[in-house]
């Protein structure tokens, strides 16, 4: 099972509750959900408000500080990611992500998860700070670690 982003709390908790289901798992660029290390507030501002989903223009101004990298320096980049977000947001939908963010954490039960698990992050990624996946590296049993810093 690979997990990416909240994907990758998906796959954590499918991991636990399904074991049979999971033979292995990688994590990419994911945290343990509301008991994490969190982003700084000025990105957490950015990404809680739904304007980026509707408004390329903005989404384009904003993309570097959200998701860092290349487009912190070229924002036309963020062009293909507007294109994405080109639908309507569902109001329920974004409502429905905001509660899960704040209410589901996999800290308590990583310990007894058992598949061979592969983490990778960065450390240039301002949405989840890289000690996020080592805080998960260190409470997975069955580790193996790629990333930078």
């Amino acid at each position: 099972m690979l997990g990416f982003s909240w994907g990758g709390g998906f796959a954590q908790q499918l991991a636990f509750q399904n074991p049979r289901r999971c033979r292995r798992l990688v994590l990419v660029s994911t945290a343990t959900g509301s008991l994490m290390v969190p982003a700084t507030p000025r990105v957490l501002l950015r990404m809680s408000t739904a304007r980026r989903h509707r408004d390329p223009a903005h989404a384009r101004r904003i993309a570097g500080d959200i998701y860092g990298g290349a487009l912190r320096n070229r924002p036309e980049l963020a062009e293909e990611l507007s294109q994405v977000y080109a639908r309507p947001v569902s109001p329920r939908g974004y409502l429905y992500q905001l509660a899960a963010g704040a209410g589901w954490t996999s800290l308590p039960f990583l310990p007894l998860i058992r598949q061979p698990t592969l983490i990778l992050a960065g450390d240039d990624d301002p949405i989840i700070p890289l000690v996020n996946a080592k805080i998960m590296a260190a409470l997975l049993p069955y580790i193996r670690h790629s990333g930078s810093g």
